[in-house]
């Protein structure tokens, strides 16, 4: 079972988006990208407090279909690494 981000990931939405998937944290292991279009780096901040969640259950998070912007933009803020980005 996978959480899917929706098409468009930015300031207006990312607190429900962050509250969301905590609701389904079970779901959280892994991230479906393939419908993320429109977004800004508060996506980097909304999966890092996921990964966070998941740590503390000793388990971590796996993106799935990661649009090249994502990948990019993790790398410039230094957190591909902890995202599994690279």
């Amino acid at each position: 079972m996978s959480f899917s981000l929706p098409s468009k990931v930015t300031q207006a939405n990312v607190v429900a988006l962050e509250n969301e998937g905590l609701l389904n944290i079970a779901s959280l292991q892994s991230i479906d990208c393939s419908q993320l279009v429109d977004f800004d780096s508060t996506v980097l901040t909304v999966l890092l407090a996921w990964q966070k969640k998941l740590q503390e259950k000793d388990q971590s998070i796996a993106i799935l279909q990661a649009p090249e912007k994502l990948k990019v933009l993790a790398n410039v803020y230094g957190v591909s690494a902890l995202l599994g980005l690279q």
